[in-house]
């Protein structure tokens, strides 16, 4: 699958905060989703001893979910971990096992934030302008923002508004009742009620939805072989 070249990854910390400033402008908030036939999930882990990323990127049918492929890729990590530049350390590894998508889906579940960022580009949000595909940011732990935790009910479905300098930024989502919830933000090509939506209809009783659930599951599994 050809991918575009959208910038270098070989940048400074300077020049990487100023293009999130520059790149957070092109992000479109509107629903671009056209008939989901086929929904991915994407994510990554981490060997910090050998400073090797992993990424994994599972697509499935839709509604069903069912899996019809999964890929991973491996490359050597080339900056460390710099809180809100995640998306530099990250996405190079991500598009490697993107690349090796047959069908490109219709929409894509990325695990990390998207608009819920300090300059508005989550790694959600990178991805997707870099794809110019659909996404939605699933993140699981705050980033920036704040919420009203006591009016988040404990029943999966339960959602309250995620604010930023007095901006929605994102949605605070629980996708399972009484367990813990998840940062929900558009990535780019979709509004926020579109990105709940399809956050719950994807969730099959587990905390994440089921797509970066099997990207989760597969990025952790080194025993599936790097084909």
């Amino acid at each position: 699958m050809t991918l575009k070249q959208l910038h270098s990854w070989e940048v400074t910390k300077e020049t990487a905060i100023e293009l999130q400033r520059e790149l957070s402008k092109n992000i479109i908030k509107e629903d671009h989703v056209g008939q989901v036939n086929f929904i991915a999930g994407i994510d990554m882990a981490i060997n910090e001893s050998t400073s090797m990323g992993r990424a994994a990127v599972v697509l499935m049918t839709y509604p069903d979910l069912v899996i019809i492929e999964k890929h991973v890729y491996e490359a050597p990590l080339h900056i460390p971990y710099i809180p809100g530049l995640l998306s530099f350390r990250e996405i190079p590894c991500m598009l490697g096992a993107f690349a090796k998508l047959k069908q490109r889906p219709d929409l894509l579940l990325v695990d990390g934030m998207g608009i819920a960022h300090p300059r508005g580009l989550g790694i959600a949000s990178h991805l997707g302008l870099w794809l110019n595909i659909p996404t939605i940011g699933c993140g699981k732990s705050l980033l920036v923002g704040h919420y009203d935790s006591t009016q988040l009910k404990v029943q999966a479905g339960s959602w309250v508004p995620l604010i930023y300098k007095k901006q929605v930024i994102g949605t605070v989502v629980r996708t399972r009742t009484n367990v813990s919830p998840l940062f929900i933000s558009l990535g780019h090509l979709i509004s926020l009620q579109t990105s709940i939506d399809y956050v719950l209809l994807c969730s099959k009783g587990y905390r994440l939805p089921e797509p970066v659930r099997q990207a989760d599951k597969l990025s952790k599994d080194n025993k599936y072989p790097l084909l």
